[in-house]
């Protein structure tokens, strides 16, 4: 082992147990545990008492209702008149959200987004009743641990004007010591904000309670026709307050437990999200996602459990925004206007548009020219119609050039097959040395081709990442399409074919075997373009297998992506016929030759890489000798 080597050993170690040594909990921390934990277990004692005391009783016995109050009193202690209470629902409502909080916990109870509607044209409910589940956990002075859904709050006088609404739903001791959850709803906004705060608690409340625990629950429904594309886009997703957005697996059950703190956890569908924003952080957070059955009315049930910095006193609150609303780019990218770049949210990233460079190019040209043309347009077929047509006018340039490489390709054929001829096959490296000699005095380059479909490549993909997630396209409507967010079946079936049901789908969607039809005819008329075109073998095979694999992909698909491809390979088509009539091959052959008579200009490098083959030719030639 080098010496490099050993450095670099001991300097992983070194970060290792540095960062080993920065995480570890303080000595408060361990404290504030262990103190939760022998509280849990103090609670449960007091419980197993209270149970075996009610038991012990005889029905003769006419203390039952004052064993009732012991008993809650040895559970809930101080807060024992908020155990009991009756359970109502008060609500929060503007323009685009009603919310219902619960009097029992204090949360949200249930969200409707009132400008949509489910595939089957209900209103759109994110979660309702023990579809969804916020609690706090309390530390008290005399050892319980409470949550703050098993207790009943007291709505105070509801506010609103023109600015919006505010809800003050209390946790109440006594008439002056009490938790207030502070719900303000602005108006024609999806952003709730949610202040949590004590007041004249010091007495009531562990005087080491530094953190508010809280345990987040959501189960998602099915929202959209097509479960399985919509599951694939259900993910939950967080971020880092000083890094990027990561998320958990969004095809099996995962579970992750977040090293540092984290600015946002995001519940999200693939339209629609609820996302919990901490004011400062959360941290030691733990998340889960587990995947619900096919048959379940809910495609994945997500769990958070988490901390974040609660002040007794009451001299601060403990700052929340809740984000109840749809994924849109536009939406979602606004609540970082004129703020800080340390303070950015970054919502808009829960929205997969692809790895950053596809990412760059949806936000620099695809998203930009999709609000521009919905801007003055309705119709969301035309729309990508434009947009397709004004890509295809971009990329036209280097879609002529790479004609031009393959046609120069092709008239060269002849004088490839003389060179193929003269040298047989075993000598492969003579062989290859001709051909690009030929090539190189006719100034003709078989990398040419390739470049101009490589830039175009970030393009294609973006437009693959932006249609599915573009929310625009939820329930739009375009010829056959009912929902170009979705698939366009024309025919389907109930019966469970093997190899099929489970890739295929048990539909058949019109727009992608349109695709898959004119993919067909493109691949044909691109092979005829080939300069080798007749002998490629199997190659040839695999390239019109190619079509029908990319209709078992896009079959479940949205229609709009489907429909998108299909006026994309028309275009080409169509520009492929251009090029042909005004390109003549006998012109384009005698100006190649011309420029075989005219000494080529060698760079350095090309000099250098010739003589290293002349060099690695000698070489061989020795070795045989």
């Amino acid at each position: 082992m080098d010496k490099n080597s050993i450095i670099g050993i001991v300097l992983i170690l070194a970060i290792i147990l540095g960062f080993n040594w920065m995480t570890q909990p303080t000595a408060e921390q361990k404290a504030a545990k262990q103190h939760y934990r022998d509280s849990i277990a103090m609670v449960e004692e007091a419980n197993k008492l209270a149970e075996q005391a009610i038991e012990a009783q005889t029905p003769q016995q006419p203390i039952v209702a004052d064993t009732a109050v012991t008993s809650k009193a040895a559970i809930y202690g101080d807060f024992a008149s908020a155990a009991e209470g009756k359970e109502e629902l008060v609500t929060l409502e503007n323009d685009l959200l009603k919310l219902q909080v619960n009097t029992k916990g204090g949360y949200i109870y249930s969200a409707q987004l009132k400008k949509y509607q489910t595939h089957d044209s209900l209103p759109l409910v994110l979660f309702e009743g023990k579809e969804s589940d916020l609690a706090f956990t309390l530390l008290t002075r005399n050892n319980r641990v409470l949550s703050t859904n098993e207790l009943y709050f007291v709505p105070q006088k509801q506010t609103a004007n023109a600015d919006g609404q505010a809800l003050v739903m209390r946790l109440a001791v006594d008439s002056a010591s009490y938790i207030d959850f502070t719900y303000t709803l602005p108006a024609d906004d999806y952003m709730v904000q949610l202040d949590v705060q004590a007041h004249n608690m010091t007495n009531y409340l562990d005087p080491t309670m530094t953190a508010l625990e809280m345990r987040w629950n959501q189960r998602i429904r099915q929202q959209e026709k097509g479960r399985k594309f919509e599951s694939r886009y259900a993910t939950l997703n967080f971020r880092y307050t000083a890094d990027d957005m990561e998320q958990l697996s969004e095809s099996k059950n995962d579970a992750e437990k977040p090293a540092g703190k984290v600015r946002w956890i995001a519940f999200k569908d693939q339209f629609f999200s609820t996302i919990f924003i901490a004011e400062n952080s959360f941290t030691s957070t733990a998340l889960e996602s587990v995947v619900e059955n096919e048959k379940s009315k809910y495609l994945k049930n997500y769990t958070a459990e988490t901390a974040v910095s609660f002040d007794p006193k009451g001299t601060e609150a403990s700052k929340f925004r809740i984000y109840i609303g749809p994924n849109q780019y536009k939406t979602l990218s606004q609540y970082d206007k004129d703020v800080d770049s340390d303070k950015k949210l970054k919502l808009q990233e829960i929205i997969p548009l692809g790895w950053s460079l596809f990412r760059w190019v949806s936000r620099l040209l695809i998203i930009p020219m999709f609000n521009f043309f919905g801007s003055f347009i309705s119709n969301y077929g035309i729309i990508i119609l434009l947009m397709t047509i004004a890509i295809k006018l971009i990329l036209l340039p280097f879609t002529y050039k790479s004609y031009m490489s393959t046609a120069k390709m092709r008239v060269l054929k002849p004088q490839i097959d003389e060179i193929n001829a003269k040298i047989p096959a075993e000598k492969a490296m003579e062989r290859q040395q001709a051909t690009m000699a030929l090539y190189k005095r006719v100034g003709v380059s078989p990398m040419s081709g390739c470049l101009p479909m490589l830039l175009q490549m970030p393009i294609l993909f973006a437009m693959f990442s932006f249609f599915p997630a573009a929310i625009e396209l939820r329930q739009q409507s375009f010829l056959w399409a009912h929902d170009l967010s979705s698939y366009d079946a024309i025919f389907s079936w109930d019966a469970y074919i093997p190899l099929i049901t489970p890739y295929f789908g048990n539909h058949i969607s019109l727009f992608c075997l349109l695709m898959t039809i004119t993919n067909v005819i493109y691949t044909k008329l691109n092979m005829a373009n080939q300069a080798g075109g007749q002998q490629m073998g199997a190659m040839k095979w695999m390239m019109y297998l190619m079509p029908f694999m990319f209709m078992f992909m896009f079959n479940d698909y949205a229609s709009g992506l489907s429909y998108y491809y299909f006026i994309s390979l028309l275009i080409t088509i169509g520009q492929t016929y251009l090029f042909r009539l005004f390109v003549d091959e006998e012109k384009l052959l005698k100006k190649l030759e011309a420029k075989k008579q005219k000494p080529a200009k060698k760079s350095g490098f090309m000099a250098r890489l010739e003589e290293a083959q002349r060099q690695q030719q000698k070489a061989m030639q020795q070795k045989k000798r």
